[in-house]
């Protein structure tokens, strides 16, 4: 890490590939600086690679999956390990509070709200059923979702339904992924809110395409048909942000939504078994607990009144109590540290250029379809493709036989993924090419 952060994002504007830099600076002089550039650049993604223990057989392309921890969050989970267990009650009571203020102080950094904004949760999942689960819904409201959301999406608003008697309606985001903009996307959301429609559930990133839907759009035009709605009937915008929360450049506030629901364990690398909810002051609002809190103090207090706690809901009140694995719990601080001393903005930029070169490679195969949209502004780190004549679960398998790890989308309609992140290198996205290539001429 030669070159310091700020630099290498200057100059990585013109130097995300020395042949591309060569073509556009039209001089030797100028290719020259590029390929310095260059190799500036990967020398700096190298030592990002040194601070996670994968072997090195392996081309690890499913952090969409799980992650592995980088170096500071492994260190920050065993020192707290140790203490928890060489005195559990002691660290506990002596620590708890601090580190968990820690852990959210450093998400709302991240997020760029106030951390009294944010609840604490174990996972995306969790997330998504808190809030979904948590609406104060009536008979005759709907909540709009689309027919490519994921299941947990879907089983959450199911369960919802059940209990409230609102409605869940699933509309087509589209006919033909090859074809679809931002703007289609867009306008074939806003145009099915109808007057009943009080909740609209989308996903950021799909896991099973890697489609990357254009948020901000659709809350510019959520908010639009808001503003002719009284407060009662204005539309709620939740989204299951997780396979965009880590890789892309993007706080809260910049995305327009109400509700924000993560894991932390994948884009992040933060610690396995922990997750954010991030809401407006709107969207708190309307929520309601699922879960006992151990850490809003006007439920305690009304319990010891026997009495309803007053006043609406909060982070505080929606974040789950029980006992955690709370060394990981404790460790996020170190997870954001870290995407936070790297940029966001970087981040964002190695994932493009990683999945662009895999997508123009895999676009390229006979055999081979690419389900993912090439657009940047339309996909992120996910690559999905199929192999044709095979099922996608034996060329994940054939892939692991030749040490790419790649993983199957578990939807009705499956795909293959290959997920590059920041800790891979064109490099082996190349060998992943190769292998796929192999594996689609069998």
């Amino acid at each position: 890490m030669d070159l310091d952060r700020r630099t290498l994002l200057t100059r990585a504007t013109c130097a995300l590939g020395a042949g591309v830099v060569a073509a556009s600076c039209g001089s030797e002089d100028q290719a020259a600086a590029g390929s310095a550039d260059r190799a500036a650049w990967e020398s700096y993604w190298a030592g990002i690679r040194r601070q996670f223990p994968l072997n090195t057989d392996d081309v690890h392309l499913s952090a969409m999956l799980i992650a592995s921890h980088p170096q500071p969050v492994r260190q920050a989970i065993e020192w707290h390990r140790r203490a928890l267990d060489a005195s559990p009650a002691g660290y506990l009571q002596d620590n708890n509070g601090r580190l968990r203020e820690a852990a959210l102080a450093a998400a709302g950094r991240y997020m760029g709200v106030d951390p009294r904004d944010i609840a604490l949760t174990d996972s995306t999942t969790m997330g998504v059923a808190l809030v979904y689960n948590g609406l104060m819904l009536r008979p005759g409201e709907e909540v709009l979702t689309t027919e490519q959301d994921y299941y947990v999406t879907h089983e959450s608003l199911r369960l919802a339904a059940q209990r409230t008697g609102a409605r869940v309606r699933k509309i087509a985001l589209y006919e033909d992924i090859r074809q679809v903009t931002p703007e289609s996307l867009a306008e074939r959301v806003l145009q099915e809110i109808r007057p009943e429609t009080r909740v609209l559930a989308l996903t950021w990133v799909h896991s099973s395409t890697g489609l990357k839907i254009p948020v901000r759009m659709i809350a510019d035009g959520l908010a639009r048909i808001n503003a002719s709605r009284s407060p009662e009937t204005q539309v709620l915008f939740g989204l299951d942000g997780v396979h965009g929360f880590g890789n892309q450049n993007q706080m809260f506030g910049s995305l327009g939504c109400d509700f924000f629901m993560a894991g932390c364990h994948k884009w992040l690398f933060g610690p396995r078994g922990t997750g954010i909810i991030v809401a407006t002051p709107r969207g708190w609002a309307a929520l309601r607990p699922s879960i006992p809190s151990f850490i809003d103090g006007e439920s305690w207090t009304a319990w010891f009144e026997n009495r309803e706690p007053q006043g609406a809901s909060t982070a505080a009140r929606m974040t789950p109590g029980g006992f955690k694995p709370y060394e990981h719990q404790w460790a996020l601080a170190e997870a954001f540290a870290f995407h936070e001393g790297i940029g966001p903005h970087l981040v964002q930029t190695r994932t493009e250029e990683l999945a662009t070169q895999l997508k123009e490679g895999l676009a390229r195969m006979p055999n081979v379809t690419l389900q993912t949209p090439r657009r940047p502004d339309l996909s992120a780190g996910i690559v999905s493709f199929d192999v044709k004549g095979m099922t996608p679960a034996a060329v994940v398998k054939m892939l692991k036989e030749r040490r790419i790890i790649a993983s199957v989308a578990p939807y009705a309609t499956r795909h293959v993924r290959l997920t590059p992140c920041i800790y891979n290198s064109p490099a082996d996205i190349e060998r992943a090419l190769r292998e796929v290539r192999a594996v689609a001429m069998v």
